[in-house]
């Protein structure tokens, strides 16, 4: 790079973004790469701060800040993903449609390790909306040794799964089971079914019917029967998930011969919360927080197996970390340390 003063350098061309930045007014490239000085630019690039600016003369093997922080998004984009164009150094990878974040972490991880490559991400698993940012990218310095640039698009390449991706949620027909003698009998209303039917919409699937089932094993798994009949895609089974002699739902789940992944989640409310699955069909037994507490386990877990992912016991304990909802007066949730 040759250094110029500003003062000489009217048809010069930038190789780079040259920030301005008024406090409490703007932030943004003032100047982009490629631009050619002009007289009127001097004044303004001298109340920028800038007495010198750089001509690049190229040097074989190295590469621009832009075209390297092209090819790591690209390296790193699966579907669900739109690139924007780079801006000072930096490409932004927003979400193409609602959905679920997925990122390999370890990938994430190798890429980070490379000597003046960024990306930074949502978390894993994040919910997000089309449009939303999810990560970006680019590397440190102006200009990069491309070996490096090669280095990261390998490790991109090695798993079967890209680094980064956005997974919509699939549209299900849920069944929802309502336990409980006291509802069963009429004695209170049922107070469950409505929340659990809004949290179904919401998330883009349809409740295909909600039956109530008394405390009783026989018609617990009757009712479960039923949906299943119905082609149920997933089905809520609410209420009776404590360890008192009268909560049964775990039992009537378990001697239907379903593949039991966890009774109990390191997660806070949701700590009573079953998935199992019968055949490919999930069952969750979702306890009581669920119907009062504004966002609990099965608000991490429902969306992951929405979009078709099968989740494994060790899933489910990787939530510990994270899993404490703090119950917020105003929620906030994702937008908060819950199931990150």
């Amino acid at each position: 790079m040759e250094k110029i003063k500003v003062l000489d350098s009217v048809g010069a061309i930038l190789i780079h973004d040259i920030t301005q930045i008024i406090p409490g007014i703007f932030k943004g490239p003032r100047f982009r790469k490629g631009h050619v000085v002009q007289e009127e630019d001097i004044p303004v690039l001298l109340s920028m701060g800038k007495e010198h600016i750089f001509v690049w003369d190229q040097t074989p093997g190295l590469i621009h800040e832009n075209e390297a922080a092209a090819r790591l998004a690209r390296a790193v984009s699966g579907p669900g993903i739109v690139l924007d164009e780079p801006k000072e150094g930096k490409i932004t990878l927003t979400a193409a449609h609602d959905g679920l974040v997925y990122g390999l972490e370890d990938g994430i991880l190798a890429l980070n390790t490379l000597e003046g490559v960024i990306l930074g991400t949502l978390h894993n698993h994040y919910p997000v909306k089309k449009g939303d940012k999810i990560a970006g990218t680019r590397v440190v310095p102006l200009m990069i040794n491309e070996k490096v640039i090669i280095e990261a698009e390998e490790i991109a390449g090695l798993s079967s799964n890209p680094i980064l991706e956005v997974r919509p949620l699939k549209h299900l027909k849920v069944g929802i089971v309502i336990t409980g003698s006291e509802v069963y009998h009429g004695r209170i209303p049922d107070k469950f079914s409505p929340v659990l039917r809004a949290k179904v919409e919401n998330w883009g699937s349809v409740v295909l019917e909600q039956t109530l089932a008394s405390d009783d094993v026989p018609l617990i798994q009757s009712s479960i029967r039923k949906q299943l009949s119905k082609r149920a895609d997933m089905i809520l089974v609410s209420g009776g998930m404590s360890v008192d002699p009268d909560d049964v739902t775990p039992a009537a789940i378990k001697e239907m011969g379903a593949e039991i992944i966890t009774y109990g989640a390191p997660v806070l409310p949701g700590a009573m919360f079953m998935l199992a699955y019968l055949g490919d069909v999930p069952i969750m037994g979702l306890p009581g927080c669920v119907m009062y507490s504004k966002k609990t386990v099965f608000d991490l877990i429902a969306p992951r197996i929405l979009t078709g992912e099968r989740l494994s016991r060790l899933d489910i304990v990787k939530l510990g970390v994270g899993g404490l909802c703090l119950e917020c007066p105003v929620c906030t949730y994702p937008r908060c340390s819950f199931g990150k």
